[in-house]
């Protein structure tokens, strides 16, 4: 199963991909999440210390590993294919929730675009966690509409929009949405979250009717996440969390609609 997180900046995507995560983990799924986004925050929320998270050197900016996969010896000849098992291997980080963590960097093309030598290795290594292993993946993309593309993101199984009632961020799910369908997603779901009262969820359901999005779930705001985030640490260890254990009911929806 593998899965792409997507929307706004600032809807709160990271805690969803790394609450899916963890959920897809705790019920035996070998798992390994990705953390694409250019503001990578996926480490602290699957458990890391900040300290551990700062440590962490991002595929796209770590030269000697892009170097050996892509010099040629000739100045701005790239290696077009190489082979990226071993950076799943020697680059991913378990976290203490049964996650394994790659931290990316950020993607400046899904599909095609820029060759540069960065972005060569992370396009490959995207494809090949996505096409060729078989673990469950979750993707917490770039915010954005960007990143959609007819490239790897057209081979993930689901697409994740996440949005809370704000216009905003509702138009650039319907954007997402509508890229994702020219990609050929077929599984595109959108989580409403943050919703503070039926109002909120009124609003949200009623725009995705409009706009033919189909709502995977609701997260209910949750002042508990915004304490732990406040203190530096993942909410995600604490499942009476009521935005916890909803986002772990999602992860058990997915994966019966993907056995």
């Amino acid at each position: 199963m593998k899965i792409a997180v997507s929307g706004k900046g600032g809807v709160g995507k990271t805690l969803i991909s790394a609450g899916l995560a963890k959920g897809f983990a705790e019920r035996g799924l070998k798992t390994i999440a990705i953390d694409a986004d250019s503001s990578p925050n996926l480490a602290v929320t699957l458990g890391l210390s900040a300290e551990e998270a700062r440590k962490i050197t991002p595929i796209s900016e770590n030269k000697e590993l892009v170097d050996s996969k892509t010099n040629t010896g000739y100045s701005g000849v790239y290696r077009l294919t190489f082979s990226v098992d071993d950076i799943v291997r020697d680059y991913s980080m378990l976290t203490p929730f049964g996650v394994n963590m790659i931290v990316m960097g950020t993607v400046h093309s899904m599909g095609s675009g820029c060759m540069c030598a960065p972005n060569a290795v992370i396009r490959e290594l995207l494809r090949h966690l996505i096409v060729e292993r078989d673990e469950a993946i979750v993707l917490d993309m770039e915010a954005g509409v960007e990143h959609i593309g007819r490239g790897t993101a057209s081979h993930v199984d689901v697409l994740i929009i996440v949005a809370d009632s704000n216009l905003k961020a509702l138009e650039i799910a319907k954007r997402i949405k509508d890229l994702a369908k020219i990609a050929g997603m077929k599984q595109i779901y959108l989580i409403g979250n943050r919703v503070m009262n039926e109002k909120q969820k009124k609003a949200i359901v009623a725009f995705a009717k409009k706009n033919n999005l189909e709502i995977l779930g609701f997260v209910p705001f949750d002042q508990g996440v915004i304490e732990k985030d406040m203190q530096g640490i993942s909410p995600l260890n604490f499942k009476e969390l009521i935005a916890v254990k909803t986002i772990d009911n999602i992860s058990e929806i997915l994966i019966e609609k993907n056995n």
